[in-house]
């Protein structure tokens, strides 16, 4: 958590393990009609966030409609931190889910985002989740700016069903 207290880098791009983009589809779908949240975890370079290992499921807190808004609560942020640490990763940021509307974020994501972390925001529709884009608050710390994802590792279908 120290290094956080320097000016954050805006990473350019952003690895995304398949089995941890499934663990989120499969976590999306499944909280549908609800915004479904986690961590992501993984490893930075120069800084930036930049190769996410494992999305770890976290409960919606939020205390409005949990159709439009998402929250994780302290405690879960704490628990994140040390499971991460545990696993020799950090926690690279916040996965949630857009039910019937763009993984594009919303003013209530803009409002709330954190400097250092990257939001990984999925869209669903019909219970089935979409498209996955990555985000991450620009240096003047007033927008969210698109990080490029690239998916890395085979799919068990390049695996031979493995």
């Amino acid at each position: 958590m120290l290094g956080r207290l320097i000016e954050p880098v805006v990473a350019a791009k952003l690895e995304l393990g398949r089995e941890a983009l499934a663990a989120i589809h499969a976590h999306v779908a499944a909280a549908y009609p609800e915004e479904a949240c986690g961590g992501l975890f993984g490893r930075t370079r120069d800084g930036a966030p930049s190769q996410v290992i494992e999305a770890v499921r976290v409960a919606n807190a939020s205390p409005t409609s949990r159709a439009c808004s998402y929250l994780i609560g302290p405690n879960e942020v704490l628990r994140l931190e040390r499971r991460a640490e545990a696993a020799g990763l950090q926690v690279l940021g916040y996965y949630h889910s857009h039910p019937d509307a763009p993984a594009e974020p919303s003013a209530f994501d803009r409002a709330h985002a954190w400097p250092w972390y990257v939001y990984l925001i999925v869209s669903a529709r019909a219970g089935r989740a979409g498209a996955a884009r990555a985000w991450q608050l620009d240096h003047g710390r007033s927008n969210l700016v698109p990080v490029r994802l690239r998916l890395m590792g085979k799919s068990r279908e390049e695996c031979g069903g493995r």
